[in-house]
């Protein structure tokens, strides 16, 4: 499984797609949050956080990480080698797994240059150091907890065709789905009785939950979760392949 890993790892980095990534990712919120004058601008407001990147980055992902992940089985399909990985001594899910884990190193390194925007934030409260590091190491653990789930969305999105374009659109609505569809459906009218429930089901919630500097276990178990049954539906998907 390492060896898959790796492979996809280095597919990532030997191409432009995850610099691309990266550098919109870094580049997108660095306007937001320094350059860009108004309300969402750091120095603007005048008090030491990062509200502006953990508010704006879950919709950069929401692009950017469906299109990281959209060549990840529908390459393999594309260029029929598909049925080569599945000759390997590697179970389905240990593949699935190892290009979820690709998928997931690209989030992580996209989020490690921002820690640059949170010394400088730190060095610019007063006194120094003056803000909330707890809410803002909570905000970083649900991004990359968020970011974990649209990445088996991704993956999932990949393994139903070989259309990379197919994989992006089917990958970006189901992001854009369980982030903000179920706080809309609690919004309606004839559902508000199940406002709640709807709610609680949508990443949202419980990325705004851990943002506050809270770690609950039941948000810990809901990303987990969430990300285990599109791994687990992947798998499904590939193994159907073989029927």
């Amino acid at each position: 499984m390492l060896t898959l890993l790796l492979k996809e790892f280095r597919v990532f980095f030997s191409s432009l797609i995850a610099y691309v990534v990266i550098t919109v990712f870094l580049v997108a919120n660095g306007l937001f949050v320094w350059v860009f004058p108004g309300e969402m601008n750091l120095l603007d407001v005048g008090y030491a956080n990062l509200d502006t990147m953990f508010a704006l980055a879950p919709w950069l992902y929401l692009f950017l990480v469906p299109a990281v992940c959209m060549r990840l089985f529908a390459d393999e399909q594309k260029a029929g080698t598909m049925e080569l990985l599945l000759t390997r001594p590697l179970s389905d899910m240990k593949i699935v797994f190892a290009k979820y884990l690709a998928g997931l190193l690209v989030v992580f390194f996209s989020l490690v240059p921002t820690l640059l925007y949170f010394y400088s934030v730190y060095q610019l409260g007063s006194p120094v150091g003056n803000l909330d590091a707890g809410a803002i190491w909570g905000s970083y653990i649900g991004l990359f907890l968020l970011g974990a789930v649209y990445v088996s969305i991704g993956v999932f999105a990949s393994s139903l065709t070989e259309n990379q374009v197919v994989a992006f659109v089917l990958g970006l609505v189901g992001c854009f789905l369980l982030y903000s569809g179920f706080e809309y459906l609690g919004q309606m009218e004839s559902l508000r009785s199940f406002q709640n429930g709807f709610i609680g089901l949508g990443i949202q919630e419980h990325y705004h939950s851990i943002s506050r500097g809270i770690i609950d276990s039941r948000d810990l178990v809901y990303f987990v979760s969430v990300v285990m049954i599109f791994l687990l539906m992947t798998r499904m998907v590939i193994q159907s392949r073989k029927w």
